[in-house]
């Protein structure tokens, strides 16, 4: 078992650095690389993120009811002057509404899994390489930095054009309606 996981790691270390060590010049491959790897976390947390709507489909499903349901009855409770029972319905659909946000939060927060295992990954080929800033970045940051500070603003721009593209792509396109949907 301990043979097959080291053949595992030493077959995805191949194939994480090969990005990085595909242009001649090091930044460039340092940035290539890293967007690379970015993208792929990207995407593997979008994946995450479309199994857990398909798995959890029928539950959505029930709390967007539950909302809906709610909301009427509250809705006529008002319009009958039942002022008790507008309040109960009222809190009913906003407890049922807080447990659809804080589930589809839970999604949102779910397709940041891969990031620490990137970091994680880089830490382990880059931990002693520093990145030179230029003057004005360096009354912040000092004089170097390390691939945290290049890794992070690159997979943001990872998120932003994966987001605009998202659309496009044969299985995300779906994935979108959904995402819109609820």
């Amino acid at each position: 078992m301990d043979q097959l996981l080291s053949q595992l790691w030493a077959w995805a270390d191949a194939l994480l650095i090969f990005p990085f060590r595909l242009p001649h010049d090091a930044l460039f491959g340092f940035l290539f690389g890293a967007f690379c790897l970015a993208m792929i976390c990207v995407v593997l947390g979008e994946f995450t993120l479309s199994a857990a709507i398909r798995f959890n489909q029928g539950h959505l499903q029930r709390l967007k009811a539950e909302i809906s349901q709610r909301e009427a009855l509250s809705v006529q409770a008002f319009e009958m002057g039942d002022r008790a029972g507008y309040k109960a319905l009222n809190k009913q659909a906003n407890d049922a509404w807080g447990r659809h946000f804080f589930t589809m939060a839970a999604y949102s927060a779910g397709i940041l899994w891969p990031v620490p295992f990137a970091l994680a990954w880089l830490h382990g080929r880059f931990a002693g390489v520093d990145f030179a800033l230029a003057w004005p970045l360096t009354l912040l940051f000092g004089q170097t930095v390390g691939y945290p500070f290049v890794f992070i603003p690159l997979y943001i721009l990872a998120r932003i054009i994966f987001g605009h593209s998202r659309r496009f792509l044969p299985y995300f396109k779906g994935v979108q309606r959904r995402l819109d949907e609820n």
